[in-house]
């Protein structure tokens, strides 16, 4: 696709890559293995090549798998831990983390790394800060919290304030708690431009709708990652924010031309690999437009992966998107699809549904002459110096000691709350609603999944604390209307009703829409003059389904210092700065409300 290469903007986001400062012998010129623009060309070679050389063909072959694995805890003994020491000692590349303690993932990863030939190259989804898998969720039945890495609102909220500094703060750290306990790769930040509002998975994983914003910002985030030496890898390429179909059911369609692709989609893609970026993830998406009705999913299409390449000279890693993925399942064995990946150009086979099949399909592949071996080491190749570049050369192991040093610190705590204060989005507020006057007798609404056991548990927190009277009622996404009928009596006696939409993107679920007969209730309690304030700790779509609400807030997050930020506004002591990252009709992007001046009590 010629017209990828036209974009503009690019050479004036790249320029801020000039931070990564290198020595004339290309070595980072800091301690940590920072990672400088055009750092893939140099390094210890003699290293990669000894290494490469004394891998069998199998072990070649697992090297570019990737398998999930779980950040619980689980001694060394267990079944669990013997089924991945298996994997590890077969020869996998690495491993993709996900939700643990910050002491269970950094124990486990290193028990893996002490059984590994290779050192393990550890990736995690880090894309809304540590928190997001280095954490212990909450204890049952006490909802007792259990600590963890510290938790950003999504990164819309970093669209709603517009400070490339923020995000580059941010950025850090991730890396450096990530850091700590053994993780390399964060596959972060989403460069996806989230220009359809009915998208099901991207939506507030989005920087916003406009393809420089995004750029900028994520070029920001990245750099930061970059900078405290952990490699970043954004994703979806080329681009999965103008979809309605979540890729994790199905495969989505892109009927864009090159024209189309290029002012938009690829736009952020681009720049971050100008400013250097490690890796890039490629989704499943099929580009109808540029390669017809029978197009493969990008992360098995040579086409797609070309423009990479050869259109911009990319030589970092290409990461598929999870091979267990229902848009890849659907149509292919995990075999088949490792092999399709490799010879379209990709490295790393992440998640796969089967892992010893799909090592099996990778070396049977290669001996038939199918893929080429030049294709594999290639591949090998890029991720040994990817293990190179994070230091894996020389140290495998992570201190454990280190970890209650660096992770989930106040200085990082105090940051994410910065940025779920300054992102606070006031929509409209026509009838004065949004300060709780003491003695306020105050109905708090939570609209949340049943799993989902902090939402609205901070924000009712913080208004107690703050002296109002709060009754709390919860019911789940989907309720039926018969279940209305006793929150009647609830709202006839307060002052004011803050409905707390906790509506965000989830795997699997093919929506992010308020379900219509919940939408028309609340819509209808408008109409009839109460005094209701939406708060949309999510999706900022969601608030368009009750158009008649006197007052909207967008929190962005249903996490603890968004909860928390939304009290302060509601209180008076916190004005609401962000600004609108995408449009939510009537109100375009770049709009705030007015705050009306006010005397918190």
């Amino acid at each position: 696709m010629r017209g990828a290469g036209a974009l503009v903007a690019v050479a004036t986001l790249a320029g801020c890559a000039g931070a990564w400062a290198s020595s004339p012998r290309g070595e980072p010129a800091v301690a940590a293995p920072a990672l400088a623009p055009g750092a893939w060309a140099v390094g210890r070679e003699d290293w990669v090549a000894r290494t490469l050389a004394r891998l069998s063909l199998e072990e070649r072959a697992a090297q570019v798998v990737v398998p999930w694995i779980g950040g619980h805890y689980a001694a060394r003994s267990s079944d669990d831990m013997q089924r991945l020491r298996r994997w590890v000692e077969r020869g996998i590349g690495g491993v993709v983390v996900s939700v643990g303690l910050p002491h269970s993932v950094a124990a486990k990863l290193n028990a893996l790394q002490e059984w590994a030939k290779v050192p393990l190259l550890v990736f995690a989804d880090l894309e809304s800060g540590p928190g997001m898998r280095l954490a212990g969720v909450w204890s049952l039945p006490h909802l007792l919290p259990q600590g963890g890495g510290t938790s950003f609102p999504p990164v819309m909220a970093l669209g709603a304030i517009g400070d490339p500094a923020i995000a580059e703060a941010v950025g850090r750290v991730v890396a450096r708690e990530g850091r700590a306990v053994g993780i390399h790769a964060t596959l972060a930040p989403v460069l996806d431009v989230n220009v359809e509002p009915a998208n099901p998975i991207v939506n507030v994983r989005s920087f916003g709708e406009d393809p420089a914003a995004v750029a900028q910002l994520g070029v920001a985030f990245l750099r930061g990652v970059q900078t405290e030496g952990m490699l970043a890898v954004p994703k979806h390429f080329p681009g999965h924010g103008d979809t309605r179909v979540d890729s994790h059911l199905d495969l989505p369609t892109l009927p864009f031309d090159s024209a189309r692709l290029a002012a938009v989609e690829l736009l952020p893609f681009q720049a971050a690999v100008a400013a250097g970026v490690a890796g890039v993830l490629v989704g499943h998406l099929a580009l109808t437009g540029v390669e017809g009705a029978e197009a493969p999913p990008a992360s098995l299409s040579p086409r797609v992966i070309g423009w990479l390449r050869r259109g911009w000279g990319f030589d970092g890693l290409i990461v598929t998107d999870a091979l267990a993925m229902g848009a890849v399942v659907r149509r292919y064995g995990p075999g088949e699809a490792a092999v399709r990946a490799l010879e379209a150009g990709a490295d790393v086979l992440l998640q796969p549904d089967d892992v010893d099949a799909t090592i099996d399909a990778v070396a049977a592949a290669v001996r038939s002459g199918r893929l080429p071996a030049a294709r594999l080491d290639e591949a090998v190749g890029r991720i040994l110096r990817a293990k190179q570049r994070v230091g894996l050369d020389r140290r495998r192991l992570v201190p454990l000691d280190e970890v209650d040093r660096r992770v989930g610190l106040p200085e990082h705590q105090a940051l994410a709350r910065r940025v779920a204060e300054r992102s606070l989005v006031l929509l409209r507020d026509s009838a004065g609603l949004l300060l709780l006057p003491a003695g306020a007798r105050v109905t708090l609404l939570v609209m949340a999944d049943p799993a989902d056991l902090i939402a609205g548990r901070a924000l009712e927190r913080a208004l107690r604390a703050a002296g109002r009277a709060v009754r709390v009622a919860r019911w789940p996404e989907g309720a039926a209307p018969v279940a209305f009928g006793g929150l009647e009596a609830v709202l006839d006696s307060a002052d004011r009703i803050v409905v707390a939409l906790h509506v965000s993107p989830r795997e699997y679920r093919g929506s992010v829409d308020i379900a219509d007969e919940v939408a028309a209730w609340l819509d209808a309690q408008a109409r009839r003059g109460r005094p209701l304030i939406l708060v949309a700790f999510g999706s900022p779509y969601a608030v368009t389904a009750v158009p008649h609400a006197p007052a909207a807030l967008l929190a962005w997050g249903g996490g603890e210092v968004s909860q928390e930020a939304a009290a302060e506004a509601l209180l008076g002591r916190l004005a609401p700065t962000g600004r609108l990252p995408v449009r939510v009709p009537p109100y375009p992007r770049g709009w705030r409300a007015p705050v009306r001046p006010r005397t918190p009590p």
